[in-house]
């Protein structure tokens, strides 16, 4: 699936390869999915609720300097049992919460899975795109995060073919209104192009949009888009008390 897929407008005029748009913000958007020590479920209850506390307090005092959702994965991945997701203005302060995970009495207990650094940006094929965690709408209940890679080949195309290919792109994914888009930008801070997150209350309709979206052409450039990770949004507390 393409990372540059969005519902609105197409822009107009049309933008330039590379041309810097002005944006008043840079966000750096950290995805880190955590896999929980069995010996978790061990801890006496007291000790388990009171580990909850102090991790429900961190994020909350976190939300204070930037924005932190936390989503759980028990049960629909082998590899993670929970996602918190830092938005920030500076990368530094997604190390501080970082850090400071590790220090709570719940943190003596996971051991990170996948990181995924990312940053905003304005798009080259429309100046009205706005990511959704760039408003102030609250999260929906699911969020699907991936890391995405075009091939090389795929950025040395004419400016002009590609925009054609991602404008097939793009109406495909206007026919899902449901399914909220965040999409951001990885080169040169990671591994992956882009890292791709789609909120939605509707996993069936997301399932369809992606199964539309093998069938354009901007699917022939996909090098990689996995692992694709399906999300539940959840309090801090209720995802400590769901993991036994």
């Amino acid at each position: 699936m393409s990372a540059e897929n969005n519902n609105s407008s197409p822009a107009s005029p049309t933008p330039q390869p590379h041309q810097q748009q002005q944006q008043p913000t840079t966000y750096y958007l950290n995805f880190t999915f955590f896999k929980v020590d069995p010996k978790w479920r061990w801890l006496n209850e007291i000790g388990k609720d009171e580990a909850a506390k102090e991790f429900a307090t961190l994020i909350e005092v976190a939300n204070t300097k930037m924005k932190v959702r936390t989503y759980s994965t028990v049960g629909l991945r082998e590899d993670a049992d929970m996602m918190v997701w830092m938005i920030s203005d500076s990368i530094e302060k997604t190390q501080i919460l970082a850090s400071k995970i590790y220090t709570t009495v719940f943190g003596k207990y996971v051991t990170p899975s996948y990181v995924f650094l990312s940053s905003s940006r304005p798009s080259v094929y429309s100046s009205k795109v706005t990511p959704g965690f760039m408003t102030d709408e609250e999260p929906l209940k699911y969020v699907i995060v991936y890391p995405f890679i075009k091939s090389r080949e795929w950025y040395l195309l004419p400016f002009e073919e590609r925009k054609k290919m991602m404008e097939e792109h793009i109406a495909v994914g206007r026919k899902f209104p449901q399914v909220r888009l965040n999409t951001t930008y990885s080169f040169g801070i990671d591994d992956q192009d882009f890292m791709l997150a789609f909120e939605t209350q509707d996993l069936p309709a997301f399932q369809e949009l992606i199964m539309q979206l093998r069938e354009t052409q901007v699917s022939r450039h996909v090098v990689r888009d996995t692992p694709m990770i399906v999300c539940v949004h959840k309090k801090p507390e209720d995802i400590l008390k769901s993991l036994g």
